[in-house]
């Protein structure tokens, strides 16, 4: 699922809810269900998350360090590399919009 940046030469890095089905869920045979309920969440927001529809956040990654016994830094890590090349892939867009702070010195 990793695709190269087109002109910064980056790989999209994986969603953190993409590590978690494919690294625990799956690897473990666990259900969507079955971790909504280890995780004391609803199916739904497990099925976002791990569709890559919704983000890790901080009580998320300390939930899902509790169940697998994993650090919460982690999926906090993973979660913030991936919101900086998602806005990096904007950044021609955003950069139309914002104006760069110069400071004029006057004599």
């Amino acid at each position: 699922m990793n695709a190269r940046a087109p002109d910064k030469g980056m790989f999209n890095p994986a969603h953190p809810g993409e590590v978690l089905r494919d690294g625990y869920l799956h690897a473990l045979g666990l259900t969507q269900a079955k971790a909504a309920e280890l995780l004391g969440v609803s199916r739904k927001t497990v099925s976002e998350l791990v569709n890559a529809r919704a983000p890790v956040t901080a009580e998320m990654a300390m939930r899902i360090s509790l169940v697998f016994g994993t650090d919460p830094a982690f999926w906090l890590r993973m979660q913030a590399t991936r919101d900086a090349w998602e806005v990096q892939q904007r950044a021609k867009e955003i950069r139309k919009t914002v104006t760069p702070y110069t400071r004029h010195c006057s004599s």
